[in-house]
């Protein structure tokens, strides 16, 4: 992507903001209403957003394992199982 392209689309700030973002780009090819340039533009854009959000997801998921082994090694440190 060039950087002029990254300018007018510098991402999500959230998880949320990218699923947000992500309805409305497939409420918009859903219409039928997009050219196709248009189109080529809302797939990139789209396919970035999945791959935002699948590591925000990813990262969630690590982020709740070291939870869970923490809490793991706390309650064994306690004597309680």
């Amino acid at each position: 992507m060039a950087a002029s392209e990254q300018d007018r689309n510098p991402g999500p700030e959230s998880y949320e903001e990218g699923v947000e973002r992500l309805e409305q780009i497939i409420d918009r090819l859903d219409s039928g209403q997009a050219g196709l340039r248009e189109t080529l533009e809302l797939c990139r854009e789209g396919r970035d957003l999945v791959n935002y959000c699948a590591a925000e997801l990813d990262a969630v998921g690590e982020d709740l394992k070291e939870l869970k082994l923490d809490e793991l090694a706390e309650r064994l440190a306690a004597g309680t199982p």
